[in-house]
């Protein structure tokens, strides 16, 4: 949204980007009233709403002050906070809230719901009585608490003179209430407190869930950035040093890196010579050797030799800040895939709130009083209230998530299976997805001694390829060799001397089409290559993707040549050294050709394109980061969940549509029937319960659809 003032006028201004915490937003037209009003604010050159993370991005003048937008925000009706001051305890906070009042209301609901079981069964006289006032002892604090979040937000909209869905749904929960305290006092036969409970116990149960996953996905971006080194030895021009943390290290400043310490700012190496895995970058397996006149990035571990650092870049200006940044834009495209049980009950409660009113104003203008036009409202209310429908989603994804899950995919978004159902082409990362991402050597052609000497030297070096040597070496009962002076030289590799004799396990010359290292004893030199093996059922899964109209590819940050073989064996497209704005770039592409990607990868250099893709799934080995991007994670060393996650969203997609439908029916059917006063509040909540059992039921034919 663009303001009304003429762009030029910011020319000489300085722009700046501020983001807020929105937690007042409930539906889509919280949206344009936020945007269309921060719009209209002299100063400001755009607003974006994030309405997954409930957060707005504001781009404005830099004379115009965060306090300024607050109070903007608030006076269209919405309470704000700087994400700056106070980047996650909020929204914690709010998550904490829902989840302890949807239990509260779930407790309310099971013993309420037990007490108007004798009811309905026939309990009449004082018994009935006294069931009615305990339900009403139970529900009315129960409603003052688990009603909260409901009652604030609605109270909020009506002091700006304005409407949200919170609005309908507090007087209809309050009305349910209040004439059923007139009952129970008045000793009439029905009370409403159950059904009042239980709407807002599904209601809660969705703003629950929208929260939970709002958190996962700030804790995959801050485990992204918690990779960098949260502080750096600087030293001075007069040679004395200092601890400086991360934020607080500047361009120009140089740091000195301990080896087995992570970067804390990007830099150019301006002393010395080592290996780093910078494997959240690239995505290679292998670590790079650096020196001096090279750039380093922050996160990327130095396995080597001390170095010092020339910093360039640090703190939010880093290459991973920028990594987390893509995360958390690429995110907010997600927002226009909101779960379709929400993109209905948007206007579903509101409408149904809405006939509970006229059915009164209706009777009462037939002449039917008070007392007995309000029954016929809260008739309409209860045997409309939308529990079905609530449950037409959250039933069958439950139920198919469970599936999933014993066949080792877990799926953290329930949303994630309608992206599945309709993802056309998956897009593979190469490197412990396709594989095992577990370098193996290939060690039979070495000669016992030679086996010695390669043990002696690996075994004295952090390298993930000697490591992978030695553990190989060790598991086949080798014994090391007498080499002596071990000591690992950065960029080269390990060298020591065996009887006078220089012996190394280092880089060899040239380029090579596999991953590898040479053992040199003296002026011999024998190549020990690498072979990071392809899941065994990856030609299979290929094969059902295919079948089920999805096409294959391999998006890779590794080389060409390590890629190209893995495609060929696969028979698949291929593209490869694609660091993570590439592949992001190459995500948006595809979708702006009305393509609908799944993205299957594990490094941290994934992360963007995993909460870019139209769906995402990471193995349970990803780093955090990745695993928090994705929509799902597989376990163990088999890729066929991934095709049945696939498969099992399809068939759940086909079993929600048959729950809306149903839903839909069962609503046509029945409000007719409670406007027109034949439905008595007792029938209401029988019908009410029985359309989410017929549900439920048919939600749990997905319990065998992994199979």
């Amino acid at each position: 949204m663009n303001a009304p003032v003429p762009l030029d006028t910011f020319d000489a201004a300085v722009l700046k980007d501020t983001r807020f915490t929105v937690p007042g937003m409930r539906c889509a037209g919280c949206i344009a009233k936020i945007e269309r009003g921060l719009a209209d604010l002299p100063g400001v050159v755009s607003a974006r709403v994030n309405f997954s993370s409930k957060r707005v991005a504001v781009r404005h003048d830099d004379t115009l002050g965060e306090q300024a937008l607050v109070e903007a925000i608030a006076a269209i009706g919405f309470e704000a906070q700087a994400v700056a001051d106070n980047p996650l305890a909020r929204d914690d906070k709010e998550t904490r809230t829902l989840l302890r009042a949807l239990a509260v209301a779930g407790f309310g609901m099971m013993n309420i719901m037990l007490l108007s079981v004798s009811v309905w069964s026939g309990a009449g006289g004082v018994t009935r009585d006294l069931f009615h006032w305990l339900s009403a002892l139970i529900a009315i604090p129960v409603v003052a608490y688990a009603g909260r979040p409901f009652f604030a937000s609605a109270a909020m909209a009506l002091r700006h003179r304005r409407t949200n869905m919170d609005v309908p749904i507090s007087i209809g929960v309050l009305l349910a209430v209040a004439l059923s305290i007139y009952e129970t006092a008045t000793g009439g036969e029905h009370a409403y407190f159950d059904g009042a409970v239980m709407l807002l116990f599904f209601l809660l149960a969705g703003r629950a869930l929208d929260a939970t996953m709002r958190d996962k996905t700030r804790a995959g971006i801050g485990a992204l950035l918690s990779r960098m080194g949260r502080s750096a030895t600087v030293l001075g021009d007069d040679g004395t040093s200092r601890t400086v943390s991360a934020q607080e290290l500047e361009p120009e400043m140089l740091m000195l890196v301990p080896a087995g310490e992570a970067l804390a700012a990007d830099g150019v190496v301006e002393e010395g010579a080592s290996t780093l895995d910078n494997s959240m970058l690239t995505g290679e397996s292998a670590a790079q050797g650096v020196a001096a006149g090279e750039t380093v990035y922050a996160g990327a571990i130095n396995l080597g030799n001390p170095l010092k650092v020339r910093v360039t870049a640090a703190a939010s200006n880093t290459a991973l800040a920028e990594i987390a940044r893509l995360m958390d834009e690429a995110g907010q495209s997600r927002s226009q895939y909101v779960r379709i049980a929400d993109r209905a009950s948007r206007l579903y409660a509101p409408a149904v709130h809405s006939l509970a009113l006229l059915a009164f104003v209706g009777w009462m203008l037939a002449g039917a009083g008070v007392y007995q036009s309000l029954v016929i409202a809260i008739a309409v209310l209860i045997i409309t209230c939308p529990c079905a429908m609530g449950l037409a989603v959250p039933a069958a994804q439950v139920v198919a998530s469970g599936a999933l899950a014993k066949r080792g995919l877990l799926v953290k978004d329930g949303s994630a299976l309608e992206r599945l159902a309709e993802v056309d082409l998956a897009l593979f990362d190469k490197t412990g997805t396709l594989t095992l991402g577990e370098p193996v050597p290939r060690l039979d052609h070495l000669s016992p001694d030679q086996a010695g000497v390669a043990l002696a030297l690996a075994r004295n070096s952090r390298h993930p390829l000697s490591r992978g040597i030695s553990g190989a070496l060790e598991r086949q009962g080798v014994v090391a060799a007498p080499v002596e002076h071990i000591r690992e030289q950065g960029g080269r590799g390990v060298v020591g001397l065996l009887g006078g004799v220089e012996v190394a396990l280092e880089r060899p010359d040239g380029e090579t089409a596999t991953l590898s290292t040479s053992l040199r004893i003296g002026d011999d030199s024998v190549i020990i290559a690498f072979a990071d093996p392809v899941r065994s059922d990856a030609q299979e899964v290929v094969r059902v993707l295919a079948r089920d109209g999805v096409e294959s590819r391999i998006v890779s940050g590794d080389r060409a040549a390590s890629v190209e073989g893995v495609a060929r064996d696969l028979d698949m497209a291929w593209q490869a050294q694609l660091l993570p704005d590439d592949k992001l770039a190459l995500l948006e592409g595809l979708k702006s050709a009305g393509h609908r990607p799944l993205m299957i990868g594990d490094g941290i250099n994934d992360g963007p394109a995993l909460a870019a893709a139209h769906a995402s799934i990471a193995p349970g080995s990803a780093s955090d980061v990745s695993q928090q991007a994705a929509d799902a994670v597989f376990l163990g060393k088999a890729l066929m969940p991934v095709a049945l996650a696939v498969g099992v969203a399809h068939r759940t997609m086909r079993i929600v549509r048959q729950n809306f439908a149903f839903a839909i029916l069962y609503n046509v059917v029945a409000l007719p029937i409670a406007l027109a006063g034949m439905v008595t509040p007792l029938i209401a909540a029988l019908a009410m319960s029985l359309s989410s059992l017929v549900v439920v039921g048919n939600s749990l034919r997905l319990a065998r659809a992994a199979q």
